[in-house]
């Protein structure tokens, strides 16, 4: 059955406030889609206004083709797994799963085969009889899964629900999600501030903030060609440095560093920039790499303020010399080997990149965000956004 969903130039409005701008957008039937933001940038009330708990203030929700303005939430072929899971706690997991189904009027033989079966799917044979309490956090997910796939929707919305456990259960619980929507072939959209959930599970991910939908593509796409400045300093780590456009021929853009001298960078997609235009340079820890003098390309004079450790890797904090901007480094192994007795705190280092590893965005006022942890510290503030849903 046809699960695409369409929205047709939504907007949502809380009094004067502006929670969703006109959005227009099409998922595909069978798609793993998500919706990738900070908190407050409207991604719940998105989700709402699909699923019908949230009426729009303008425009319509299409599912299979068919608009929902007069489907109520009970009628639509959607089912919701919330944050908290709300299972219920004094019930057998088979009555969690059965839940709906009796709600619908099936019949009790047809409610269990119908359980048995999703929890073969979900590998929790055996577990129907137990109580919600007597399982860990990671069965609880298989069980609201299971719970919403009973009742047959063409789309699952799902708000956050990895959030509650542990960093070793998400990861698992990832794999478990994607290998469920696979079998399924249901229409999942995912909600999540967590930017590693939507670039490993989804097949295209939107880009949110304050409200609106800054770009939607696949994962790689996203960490690659960035259409903003917000996407690129969101979607994984990002040294951002204000720069001046020289000039630009094709995709390659000399760059006025300022203290920094000149600088070279490859336009984002699609970017055509103007002599003089004030631009951003986004060059990813990856992408940077100790060099020597004599070497070709740009090159950072900087003093190194920390040196972490993180197994696969080692994250500098460095300093440029002439300018006073940090940047942060990660070096892997192949690379400390020829330089691990010049990364001591307070020594200098010269560091490089390709140009090509780089992206030049022109400065088009995207929220700055925290370096640590993705959090908006300037620019609109949405997050009586999702305070009213």
């Amino acid at each position: 059955m046809d699960g695409s969903v369409r929205l047709d130039e939504v907007v949502m409005r809380f009094g004067d406030f502006t929670a969703i701008e006109k959005t227009s957008l099409e998922i595909g039937s069978g798609e793993f889609f998500s919706f990738l933001g900070p908190s407050g940038c409207g991604k719940t009330t998105l989700l709402n206004i699909i699923s019908g708990f949230l009426t729009p203030s303008e425009g319509q929700v299409c599912i299979g083709g068919e608009p929902m303005a007069s489907v109520a939430v009970n009628q639509r072929p959607t089912a919701m797994i919330f944050q908290n899971l709300a299972l219920f706690p004094l019930m057998t997991v088979f009555e969690n799963i059965e839940f709906g189904l009796e709600v619908r009027g099936v019949d009790k033989r047809k409610r269990r085969e119908t359980s048995e079966r999703l929890l073969e799917l979900v590998a929790l044979e055996g577990s129907g009889p137990k109580r919600v309490t007597e399982l860990s956090g990671g069965q609880k997910q298989r069980v609201a899964i299971a719970r919403a796939l009973a009742v047959e929707p063409r789309v699952l919305l799902l708000d956050e629900p990895l959030s509650a456990l542990d960093l070793k259960l998400r990861q698992h619980m990832r794999a478990e999600l994607k290998a469920i929507q696979r079998k399924t072939g249901i229409t999942f959209i995912y909600i999540t501030h967590d930017q590693g959930e939507a670039l490993t599970m989804s097949d295209r991910v939107a880009v949110m903030s304050a409200g609106r939908i800054q770009q939607v593509a696949d994962p790689m796409t996203l960490y690659r060609e960035p259409a903003t400045g917000f996407v690129a300093a969101f979607v994984g780590e990002n040294n951002r440095l204000q720069v001046g456009v020289i000039d630009q021929e094709g995709d390659r853009v000399r760059l006025d560093g300022g203290a920094l001298g000149e600088l070279t960078g490859r336009a984002g997609r699609e970017t055509r920039l103007a002599n003089g235009e004030a631009a951003t340079l986004f060059v990813r820890p990856e992408h940077l790499r100790p060099t020597a003098a004599e070497a070709a390309g740009p090159k950072f004079d900087s003093e190194i303020e920390a040196v972490h450790f993180e197994g696969a890797w080692v994250m500098l904090e460095t300093r440029l010399v002439a300018s006073g901007e940090k940047l942060r480094v990660q070096l892997g192994h192949e690379v400390l080997r020829g330089y691990a007795d010049a990364l001591g705190v307070g020594q200098r280092i010269l560091l490089g990149y390709d140009p090509v590893d780089s992206v030049v965005l022109r400065d088009d006022g995207s929220p700055v965000l925290d370096a640590d942890t993705g959090e908006v510290l300037a620019g609109r503030q949405a997050a009586a956004g999702e305070e009213h849903v």
